[in-house]
């Protein structure tokens, strides 16, 4: 049989959870995929998806230059996308391209490990459970142009922690972030929070590349508001957790966990 040609296979009802998760994920790799999806074992998953490829459900691509470095990568196909009915928004990429960069699957990865984290591990702390993640295409009103990376809703004992999720690597001007603060804070006032997520106020989760980078973004905002922002680097959380005491607030050097104080 031809490398290229398309194999029939038995779809499983955990292939449907795998698309629906990766239409949210938009793009993965295996290790995101294996956790999504599921999977014991890295044998298993990549048994799994090879049949998925081979049968025209997932598209496979590459990034990086070669070698060890180089790292496979999922996204659906329309043929997928229609069997569960979701909206085909993973990138644009040809079935076994491989791309030596892109900001784009790279930004995605990250969003998706705080997804993954956020959705798949236990949160350490006692009641606490994770209830939705909403992903965006566009502003999040007309009035509001920031576009977040995310919006997600833990439930606690004492109610619902909210955040918008902002990831950064290094790639946005201060000015942007000073414009995505005042269309963020204006929201916050306007009442259309409410009105379209039903719960009463919200945070907004910046995670930045580096320590430093994360101090820029921090410095530039702190004249500005003291509120709903808290700030993390992917540093300080590689080396705690998410819900480690990895955050600070616009002001002051304190670190704090994540769901103190609710």
């Amino acid at each position: 049989m031809a490398g290229n040609e398309k194999r029939s296979i038995v779809l499983q009802e955990r292939d449907r959870q795998l698309f629906q998760e990766l239409a949210t994920l938009r793009v993965a790799d295996r290790e995101q995929l294996k956790v999504a999806g599921g999977f014991g074992s890295v044998s298993r998953v990549n048994v799994r998806l090879l049949q998925l490829v081979r049968a025209g459900l997932l598209r496979r691509f590459f990034l990086g230059s070669g070698g060890a470095g180089r790292k496979a990568l999922y996204a659906l196909t329309p043929k997928a996308a229609l069997l569960v009915n979701v909206p085909l928004r993973g990138p644009r990429r040809k079935n076994g391209e491989t791309l030596v960069a892109d900001f784009f699957i790279e930004h995605q990865l990250e969003i998706n490990r705080v997804y993954c984290t956020l959705k798949f591990n236990p949160i350490p702390v006692a009641g606490a459970f994770f209830r939705r993640w909403v992903t965006f295409t566009e502003p999040i009103a007309k009035a509001h142009k920031v576009i977040p990376d995310g919006y997600f809703e833990l439930g606690t004992s004492n109610g619902v922690l909210a955040s918008f999720l902002e990831l950064d690597l290094g790639h946005e001007s201060l000015k942007v972030w000073k414009e995505k603060v005042r269309s963020y804070l204006s929201f916050a006032i306007s009442g259309e929070y409410g009105r379209m997520f039903g719960e009463g106020r919200f945070r907004v989760a910046v995670i930045a590349n580096s320590e430093r980078r994360m101090q820029s973004i921090r410095s530039a905002i702190a004249p500005m508001t003291e509120k709903i922002f808290w700030f993390a680097s992917l540093e300080r959380i590689a080396k705690e957790t998410l819900f480690g005491p990895v955050w600070l607030r616009p002001r002051g050097n304190q670190s704090q966990p994540f769901m103190e104080n609710l």
